[in-house]
């Protein structure tokens, strides 16, 4: 392994000892304020808890302009049913196997924490010449781009960006996809089980998830829909009553697990797991190609008390109906760009309790007018289910800028680099650099990455070698502003 890949991994290992979920950074932001007080760097917070480390320039580049180097401090924290992991408190494990780095059943974090251990090595390595350094370390990213939105416009001096977030090296963003969160409340008539009644757990497992944006497209089963359709298909011909329902983890989450309890009579007990027997087979079908793994599991033998409610027959059949009406998926493809998703929604988490049901939703689009178009159909579908709609986390798309000078320097250092041009593009997720664009509007930007696979998921791993070639992109980058 490269000396410098290794330095890298080393530090992300130490980062991946510290709790950093989404409004958990506390930690990690110490960590780093303390790791830059030693190095001799200047600090700065705002009220947010967004940080900025700033580097001086090396020897020779003090008239060069200011860059930005910019990355998330929280990841998504994500782990296998199975695994007994606190995130509050345990650290997370890294696991090397051949040329990909991975976590132990939990998300690896590598989104963000590897552009965070870069930078880090980047700026102590003597042998590197850079411009004056603005390290950008927000917090509450993965929630809806909450830090970037709560930045300070005060914070940065420099007008050149680098977001070190992307999943594919060799690929340079210059645009992304807006978004917002769509949150659905339903208030439930519930009433006492019959005391005689079955109860029936149901649990959807083994689905593969992703990121919301970048695989949405690819296929993949949502576990909320597909007990969605269980329970549909289970209406047609029984009676049951539905006692609770959760799945899903995050809103950038394809969800990838589900369980509902439902009740029902006991002679029916034999049909309902016909249904589900015949389902089940008829889904692996569908998902072949990408949920090999896709499991439904029935548990009987329930133990029932007498506080135990659920929802009457007809607000069973409403919650089903509209889950079963709330899209998800792909809704548009772009006409500009081959193989770019215009507009997509994602049915992310459902919980259904005593409380009532509670949904969170989210949509994404490359124009602000399909955004609203999107959102309006999960309001009218919420609306005649009598439901109440909000949104929130709302962000700006990120329109590209084809005559970058950046984007330039940048093509050009990869290309005397490695001899191969890199590709250009937009895509389908949410970038901060759309709500830093949207504060500091001169600011050229543009975002790289190392190469990744199934952020937000258990299966999240990190290609090696691709370190490597960021690595010695960005140090040329870096020594090309002299």
């Amino acid at each position: 392994m490269d000396p410098k890949t290794r330095m890298i991994l080393d530090c992300f290992e130490q980062i991946n000892q510290i709790p950093r979920c989404s409004k958990n950074e506390r930690k990690i932001a110490a960590w780093l304020t303390t790791w830059a007080k030693d190095k001799g760097f200047d600090t700065k917070s705002d009220a947010c808890g967004n940080l900025v480390i700033t580097v001086p320039a090396s020897k020779g580049y003090e008239s060069a302009p200011t860059i930005v180097l910019q990355g998330h401090m929280d990841m998504v924290c994500e782990k296998l049913p199975d695994i007994q992991h606190d995130f509050k408190t345990d650290p997370i494990k890294n696991i090397i196997k051949g040329d990909w780095l991975q976590a132990d059943g939990t998300s690896l974090g590598a989104d963000n924490g590897l552009a965070v251990a870069l930078t880090l090595v980047l700026v102590t390595d003597d042998s590197v010449n850079h411009p004056k350094l603005e390290l950008l370390f927000t917090v509450d990213e993965e929630t809806g781009l909450i830090g970037a939105n709560q930045l300070d416009d005060q914070m940065l001096s420099g007008r050149i960006l680098i977001n070190i977030d992307s999943e594919d090296e060799g690929i340079f963003t210059i645009g992304c996809a807006g978004g917002v969160n769509t949150t659905i409340e339903v208030s439930i008539n519930q009433i006492p089980v019959e005391a005689q009644a079955s109860l029936i757990k149901i649990s959807v497992a083994g689905l593969r998830g992703g990121h919301s944006g970048i695989d949405i497209n690819k296929g993949r089963a949502n576990a909320n829909k597909i007990m969605s359709r269980i329970l549909s298909k289970a209406l047609e011909k029984l009676a049951l009553r539905l006692i609770s329902f959760n799945g899903g983890s995050t809103h950038n989450a394809i969800a990838r697990d589900a369980e509902a309890v439902v009740a029902l009579n006991p002679d029916q007990l034999s049909a309902f797991k016909q249904i589900i027997a015949d389902l089940e087979i008829k889904l692996r079908a569908e998902f072949s190609s990408v949920e090999k793994e896709l499991t439904i599991r029935v548990t009987t033998s329930l133990e029932s008390d007498d506080q135990m409610t659920g929802a009457d027959d007809a607000d069973t059949r409403k919650i089903v109906n509209l889950l079963m009406a709330l899209p998800h998926g792909v809704e548009r493809m772009s006409m500009e760009a081959q193989g770019l998703v215009d507009t997509s929604s994602n049915l992310a988490t459902v919980s259904f309790s005593k409380k009532g049901l509670h949904v969170l939703t989210s949509q994404r689009s490359v124009f602000t007018s399909r955004m609203e178009e999107i959102f309006q159909q999960v309001a009218a579908v919420a609306h005649l289910a009598g439901a109440s709609v909000k949104t929130d986390s709302a962000y700006p798309a990120w329109q590209p800028k084809r005559d970058s000078v950046l984007l330039k320097r940048c093509q050009e250092t990869y290309q005397a680099l490695f001899k191969s041009r890199p590709t250009v593009e937009i895509i389908h997720a949410g970038l901060e650099c759309a709500v830093i664009g949207d504060k500091y509007p001169h600011m050229d930007m543009i975002s790289i990455g190392p190469t990744m696979e199934s952020p937000h998921s258990p299966d999240e791993r990190l290609y090696i070698p691709s370190i490597t070639k960021l690595w010695d992109f960005l140090v040329s980058l870096m020594a090309s502003y002299k």
